[in-house]
């Protein structure tokens, strides 16, 4: 039986290597918030089980379907910079959050803090620019060996060129020429979700909660 956790505390600043074993222990944040949890309630009342999700950067290679995805936006520009959140980020979520129906975020503060500069960790921003014009843009942590994706927008009317998977793909080439071992993409769960996608890119493991280890989460059927 999965045991059932629902922790939190509010931390301002974590050392590199306590983040690399808070990530590996099951902990996300937002801001100063910390938290994890082993159970949600779907939209229908039913009880889903939480899935936390790293990637083992080290042998990590994209899909056929992943490299075509590569392949599509190569004519964008990107670029990584310490995170700052502006005005022109801030309309890009507004435009990107109309895609939801349900658990609709407030604002993009509610994933970074007020000022992703000032910690508790290293706030990573990665932007896509189609000539001049931002489309879309991710945020990622880092740790000592490790990194955790906070959220990724885009803009809507750009949906087929798929760029979720595209900053994710672009964060993992980053993190992995850096020298980082892991990519904590987030939180899925064990029952078809719209978080799924997580689920797809190779050498992914999730966190048994019950056993307390990292299990390849092909073997698993998660």
């Amino acid at each position: 039986m999965t045991p059932v956790l629902d922790d939190a505390f509010i931390c301002d600043s974590v050392p590199a290597e306590v983040m690399d074993q808070a990530w590996a222990a099951g902990w996300r944040h937002f801001g100063r918030h910390f938290f994890r949890y082993s159970t949600q309630q779907a939209t229908d009342g039913s009880l889903q089980t939480i899935t936390p999700l790293r990637i083992d950067l080290a042998s990590c290679t994209p899909t056929k379907s992943q490299r075509r995805v590569l392949n599509k936006n190569a004519d964008l520009r990107t670029e990584i910079v310490p995170a700052v959140i502006d005005d022109e980020l801030r309309a890009l979520f507004q435009r990107h959050k109309q895609r939801f129906t349900h658990n609709i975020p407030d604002t993009l503060e509610t994933f970074l803090g007020p000022d992703p500069a000032q910690g508790p960790c290293p706030c990573r921003m990665l932007r896509v620019f189609d000539g001049p014009r931002l489309i879309a843009a991710s945020f990622y942590d880092l740790g000592q060996y490790s990194a955790s994706s906070i959220y990724g927008i885009f803009e809507p009317e750009y949906s087929k060129r798929s760029l979720g998977i595209f900053t994710m793909l672009l964060e993992i080439q980053h993190c992995r020429t850096s020298g980082l071992r892991w990519l904590y993409p987030g939180y899925a769960t064990r029952e078809p979700s719209l978080y799924d996608y997580k689920k797809q890119f190779r050498s992914t493991q999730y966190l048994d909660w019950t056993a307390g280890r990292w299990l390849p989460i092909q073997a698993a059927g998660v």
